[in-house]
């Protein structure tokens, strides 16, 4: 009898995939009014790679990724006209070539792009209305230059530096976050797990999965517009 495979199993949210609800206790969010905040606490959550700051605005608490060279009791302006770093403001009050995180997709979302320990974007553009960033992979977004941002790098950039030398603690790192490792090739595993399995010839079987099918049926595949050599 088979089973699922893995991609279907992830989906159903069996004790192996859950989600750790503890970790998503503190939700990334922008204070909804200007004026100046100060910051009550640095602290680490376990849902975020960066540690978080507390902020207090008129008896009113948000989170947000803490900026490198924060500290408790620091004074920050949301919605400052003339920001520096570590102030949370609109993207054409920001200066061209600053340092950014925690971007808006939508003016007032709360932050939604830019969020792990040591990453940062950069503003490179002003237009009419809008704003050109430049990722941290290279590539270009365009943005409503009423979204805000925080001016800065997130805290916490030696993350990746320190090794983990052995697996056994990789092991216990990955499971602390419901992840499925080690990873392995889908020709190496057993013809019930995956199309691709069995040790009958190392083939991968070519397919054209359906569009609108489940992520089980589709095993990684995209769907092309068309297929074969152009002629």
């Amino acid at each position: 009898m088979g089973k699922s495979i893995i991609q279907q199993a992830r989906g159903k949210g069996g004790p192996t995939y859950q989600v750790r609800k503890k970790a998503f206790i503190y939700t990334i969010k922008y204070p909804s009014i200007s004026g100046e905040a100060h910051i009550d606490r640095i602290f680490h959550s376990a849902a975020h790679s960066a540690p978080l700051l507390k902020l207090n605005l008129n008896n009113k608490i948000s989170y947000i990724p803490a900026f490198t060279g924060s500290f408790v009791g620091q004074k920050i302006i949301v919605g400052n006209e003339t920001p520096k770093e570590g102030d949370i403001s609109f993207l054409k009050s920001i200066p061209l070539g600053s340092k950014i995180y925690n971007l808006e997709r939508n003016p007032g979302d709360g932050g939604k792009m830019i969020r792990t320990s040591g990453s940062f974007a950069t503003l490179v553009k002003k237009e009419k209305s809008s704003a050109i960033i430049l990722m941290p992979n290279k590539n270009e977004i365009t943005l409503n230059d009423n979204c805000r941002a925080t001016l800065g790098v997130i805290a916490g950039d030696g993350r990746l530096l320190k090794p983990f030398v052995t697996a056994g603690k990789k092991h216990y790192k990955m499971k602390a976050r419901n992840k499925l490792w080690p990873r392995t090739s889908a020709v190496k595993v057993n013809a019930v797990d995956h199309p691709f399995g069995s040790g009958r010839g190392k083939r991968i079987k070519s397919k054209i999965a359906v569009r609108n099918a489940p992520p089980g049926k589709k095993v990684g595949h995209l769907r092309p517009r068309r297929t074969g050599r152009k002629k």
